[in-house]
């Protein structure tokens, strides 16, 4: 800066506006003015990197620096919709920058909003968030249920009891803290109350924060459920009046799946929503389906003293997990445990109980004969039912829309437009993102659609590519992928002519792992030998949710194993099992 304004390449009053900022952060003030303080010096600081471009656009440094002081102080001007660095942006490339968040509201084409969205789970969350962004006036229907199922119901509470369940266990393992040199004088013990309060406050808190952030970034929220009725048009359910919009985004979420045959009482028979209320621990709990959900809380009541026993339909147990993988869970998450389970079996009757006086009652047939089996019924205290998610937009208003579902999902195509019917026309101005298109039910994902759909709203054309997406599950060890498994991935190589490739890196070998004594699990990266793309990642392990982001970045950048294979990783970490599954890759060996 002071280089430049020797130069005389800034303009007259640019240290006044540094200075002035400066002076009077020393005073206390309130968020807000701080906020508008820092963002001066923001812009002030970009004014010094964009000022030598300004000869090339024929902007004049006086205009520019009034400019930025207008964007940041005066959010109702309508000059502010598009700070410098965008108009910038747009004159050099053919893609424009992202206005300053505050910008002032648009509207200003005969409806009341630039933006609806229908449901304010994590997907409507971020597409309002990304809405004002972009300056576009934005409402949204959260029906009473600010956060939707992930920060209500699901991955938030779920964490919670995850967490505390896992320390139980930890300080129940007596072989594992005597490796530490620990011992625990008498029995470990746990308040059942005190974890499900746990649970519960966090969720009401994120939910909090939430709906606190839509309103300090000027979204406004509407608590009635929204029904689309016609065209750009939402009804405030339960009332007569409607409200309507440019662009409406479409984003019920989903509900648990129970399947004809099992009657949910919540107590004796229930799904998730009503298993992370931890109202009681029964002594023996039969989990139907042994995915992600499933295994997680298999998890947490087998901390908490439960025995469970899993009712899989499919051939195998964990159906949904790369194969290598699951051989190493089935040896540290299921083997070890107070765990059985029946494979190619369905539960066609679930009968509730009573708790601690009368038996849930199962009744059990093989999934190839359908006939029942000789275990059947099977009477246990609990049943818990995981057998997937389905869309929840039963009431949004599809048919006054004439659109159709397929099994109630949505259809869209790549830029989150909704398509009349499957393979049919785009219904215009009409998105739909998270659980209800089917593309990738999880949260993470359905906030990407979310901005990926704000983002083709304003004529910026965006594409997700659900490939790149980690998942994970939270158990202890945790589990975690991005891309295809092993299976999809030579089936790809064989359908495309290239060479598979795969390596692995082991948390045997790896010291931070070993100084925790948590050295069972794996990471293999699944890669096109020819080209030295990446295909997919799988790892089982202590923190495998937090390792797989690096791996999910590299994908989804493009980087090479080769790259890879070169990057420097800090010593000694966990993400070395990465390193030396990437140095595996090309021929190279890790210390």
């Amino acid at each position: 800066l002071d280089r430049q304004a020797k130069d005389g390449r800034l303009p007259a009053g640019f240290f006044q506006v540094v200075l002035r900022s400066r002076r009077t952060r020393r005073t206390p003030v309130g968020p807000a003015a701080h906020r508008s303080r820092v963002e001066m010096l923001t812009h002030a600081a970009a004014l010094a990197v964009l000022l030598p471009l300004a000869s090339a656009f024929a902007f004049s440094p006086a205009s520019m620096l009034r400019t930025q002081r207008t964007s940041s102080l005066s959010s109702s001007s309508a000059s502010a919709r598009m700070p410098l660095a965008s108009r910038l942006s747009l004159r050099s490339s053919k893609r424009a920058s992202a206005p300053l968040a505050g910008a002032s509201m648009m509207a200003d084409h005969g409806f009341d909003y630039d933006v609806i969205i229908v449901g304010c789970g994590v997907g409507g969350h971020g597409a309002a968030l990304h809405a004002r962004s972009q300056g576009l006036k934005t409402a949204i229907f959260t029906g009473g249920d600010v956060g939707g199922t992930c920060v209500n119901r699901g991955c938030v509470p779920s964490k919670a009891l995850l967490a505390a369940a896992g320390r139980v266990r930890e300080m129940q393992d007596a072989e594992h803290l005597k490796g530490f040199g620990i011992e625990v004088a008498g029995e470990v013990k746990y308040d059942r109350e005190a974890v499900a309060m746990h649970a519960e406050q966090l969720s009401s808190n994120v939910a909090k924060n939430l709906g606190n952030s839509l309103g300090a970034l000027g979204v406004e929220t509407i608590n009635e459920a929204g029904e689309l009725v016609g065209p750009n048009t939402v009804k405030r359910v339960g009332t007569d009046k409607t409200v309507t919009a440019k662009d409406i985004i479409l984003a019920p979420g989903s509900v648990p799946f129970v399947p004809p045959g099992i009657t949910i009482d919540g107590k004796t028979v229930f799904t998730s929503d009503d298993s992370l209320k931890l109202e009681w621990v029964p002594d023996w709990v039969a989990i139907i389906g042994s995915g992600y959900i499933g295994l997680e809380f298999s998890d947490v009541y087998t901390a908490l003293g439960s025995e469970v026993t899993f009712i899989e339909a499919m051939d195998t147990m964990m159906p949904t997990f790369d194969p290598e993988i699951r051989r190493v869970a089935d040896r540290c998450l299921i083997s070890p445990r107070k765990i059985d389970g029946y494979t190619s079996v369905f539960a066609t009757e679930v009968t509730p109980g009573e708790p601690g006086q009368k038996p849930v009652k199962i009744k059990l047939v093989d999934a190839k004969t359908k006939e029942e089996i000789p275990d059947s019924p099977l009477y246990v205290d609990a049943a818990l039912v995981c057998t997937g998610r389905v869309p929840n937009t039963k009431d949004i208003g599809l048919g006054n829309m004439g659109i159709e579902t397929v099994r109630g999902f949505v259809q869209v195509n790549e830029k989150m437009e909704v398509l009349d019917k499957e393979g049919g026309s785009v219904v215009p101005n009409l998105y739909c993102i998270g659980d209800a298109n089917g593309k990738m039910m999880l949260a993470h994902a359905a906030s990407a659609q979310g901005i990926s759909a704000i983002e083709n709203i304003v004529g910026r054309t965006h594409e997700v590519n659900h490939n790149n997406i980690p998942a994970a599950c939270f158990t202890h060890p945790e589990i975690a992928m991005v891309g295809l498994t092993e299976d999809q991935a030579k089936a790809k190589a064989e359908a495309e002519g290239f060479t598979f490739g795969k390596s692995g890196g082991s948390f045997r070998a790896n010291s931070k792992a070993l100084a925790e004594l948590e050295s069972t699990g794996i990471a293999k990266v699944l890669f096109n030998k020819d080209s030295g793309e990446v295909l997919g990642v799988h790892i089982i392990g202590i923190h495998a949710s937090d390792l797989i982001q690096e791996c999910a970045n590299a994908m989804a950048a493009g980087t090479t194993v080769q790259e890879l294979s070169m990057v420097v990783h800090t010593h000694p970490t966990l993400c070395e099992v990465l390193d030396e599954a990437f140095k595996g890759a090309v021929g190279m060996s890790a210390h």
